[in-house]
């Protein structure tokens, strides 16, 4: 069974039965600026990655959600039971090119 939580801005963040997150994915894409086609294309391309962290100490019942996809870069900080705290979307740097 999946939590569901709504932020003002109408994007859930769930927890599966595990206790991992999970975002729908057109919701996810339209942060990036994508259609969710695009986005399963990317996914299934090899293109995106994520990472999750636990927050400790003062952060403790807190944790960051990080999605990296091109040169974009989508970050939340979610509360214990999914619900959303605060997000950013930044640009990446690119890489120095090899010559």
């Amino acid at each position: 069974m999946e939590q569901g939580h709504a932020d003002p801005a109408g994007f859930p963040v769930t927890r599966d039965k595990t206790g991992a997150f999970t975002i729908d994915a057109g919701k996810i894409a339209a942060r990036f600026g994508w259609s969710a086609a695009e986005w399963r294309e990317m996914q299934r391309r090899g293109l995106v990655t994520s990472r999750v962290e636990r927050g400790e100490g003062e952060d403790q019942g807190r944790w960051r959600l990080t999605v990296i996809c091109g040169n974009r870069l989508w970050l939340a900080v979610v509360a214990e039971d999914g619900a959303l705290i605060e997000e950013r979307i930044d640009f990446l740097p690119a890489s120095p090119r090899r010559r």
